[in-house]
């Protein structure tokens, strides 16, 4: 039996301490969980810092939240300062030593996505999300996370303005998810997060209107773990059917050990964790310990030996 159990990893050229991702819009710009009572960075391998545009936007309006049974939909419209301050007030706060830090950029349209790679790029930032579910101005409002083309157009102009770790965080609603792997991976990901949240709407039956501000929104939360788990396996076999070694994090309603094996088994090499920090803000120590006796008992001596392990040999 392995006397040591790693969970350390490297994922598209950046060194983590453990998967765990605490992904973007959960955690603000990396300093909130740190005031709460027995949370450790300690414990995390990356951070993704809330989504960031070119200039600052005060988001959605009200209400903005709502709770779903096993879920929530959440329409902030990317509140956040633009990437000026973000780099030169948010970033020099931060303590690069304790986590690895990724910046989450969205825009309106394909330049600004570039433009606000270009700033980052000049940051100590560690990698860069390209987060291409927002509406793109010039197509009628439609996501560019929707469209391989429209998704190869983004990445390929991203990718021309920085040498930074690219990973793009893909769209699940939208008709084959592989299809648009394929076009960021030849645009020049570095890697993928699958998956953003999926669109949805809640109603307030009494008033006969929608909850949220702006109609729909995005679910995150449990609710979404088997679409997640089906579309990260999807773009798993993209990628090796291509023959490339390409990083997934595997995201969408992880609120336990079982859910993070899942993901890892289904072929994420890092896996995301967001909403199941409003349940418990402590999750991610607990997550860990769970890997770490599932390595345990299955005689593995390390976290990536458990990536794309899924048996379908009796199907």
């Amino acid at each position: 039996m392995p006397e040591t159990f790693a969970l350390n990893l490297e994922f598209a050229g950046i060194s983590m301490r453990t998967p765990l991702v605490l992904l973007s819009g959960c955690v603000g710009f990396g300093d909130e969980y740190t005031r709460v009572e027995g949370f450790s960075l300690d414990e995390v391998g990356a951070v993704c810092l809330k989504g960031t545009t070119l200039k600052m936007r005060d988001g959605n309006p009200a209400h903005r939240v709502a709770e779903t049974p096993d879920g929530m939909l959440n329409s902030i419209g990317l509140m956040n300062p633009g990437v000026d301050r973000v780099v030169n007030e948010i970033l020099p706060a931060l303590d690069f030593e304790q986590t690895r830090y990724i910046a989450n950029v969205s825009g309106a349209t394909a330049e600004e996505y570039a433009e606000v790679t270009r700033r980052f790029d000049d940051s100590p930032i560690d990698g860069i999300e390209v987060n291409i579910s927002c509406p793109n101005v010039r197509a009628g409002g439609m996501a560019f996370g929707n469209d391989p083309k429209m998704s190869g157009e983004v990445v390929a102009a991203c990718r021309a303005v920085t040498s930074r770790p690219l990973i793009v965080k893909l769209s699940p609603n939208q008709t084959d998810i592989r299809a648009n792997a394929r076009a960021c991976l030849e645009a020049g990901a570095d890697a993928l997060a699958v998956i953003n949240t999926v669109a949805g709407m809640a109603i307030d039956a009494e008033s006969r209107k929608p909850v949220l501000g702006t109609m729909q929104g995005g679910l995150s939360g449990p609710a979404i773990k088997p679409i997640a788990l089906l579309q990260v396996h999807q773009v798993y076999q993209e990628i090796q059917a291509q023959g490339l070694s390409v990083p997934i994090i595997g995201q969408g309603g992880v609120v336990s050990p079982q859910d993070a094996l899942e993901f890892l088994i289904a072929g994420a090499s890092a896996v995301g964790v967001g909403t199941g920090l409003f349940y418990d803000p402590l999750l991610c120590g607990k997550i860990n310990q769970g890997i770490r006796e599932y390595l345990e008992r299955h005689d593995m001596a390390h976290v990536s030996e458990l990536t794309g392990t899924l048996d379908q040999s009796s199907l």
